[in-house]
């Protein structure tokens, strides 16, 4: 499985200058925001359906791993 790095306890303005600064880098985005009212916006950039599927799977797979390792 893909290599999941934890952003917890990261700033959105820290995660977004990252991206930035390493722009070139990136090849495909996928974001959920929850807003201070409560909705959830989610979207992710043009890449592929097998992408987007990747990457869900990868963030299922860690956090999976999470709920594990605290029982």
């Amino acid at each position: 499985m893909t290599e999941v790095h934890s952003l917890h306890g990261t700033t959105v303005a820290e995660i977004f200058s990252s991206g930035l600064e390493n722009l070139r880098q990136i090849e495909a985005v996928a974001i959920a925001v929850q807003w201070k009212d409560g909705t959830v916006s989610a979207g992710c950039s043009s890449t592929t359906k097998a992408t987007l599927a990747l990457l869900t799977l990868a963030i299922d797979e860690y956090q999976r791993r999470g709920f594990i390792e605290t029982e």
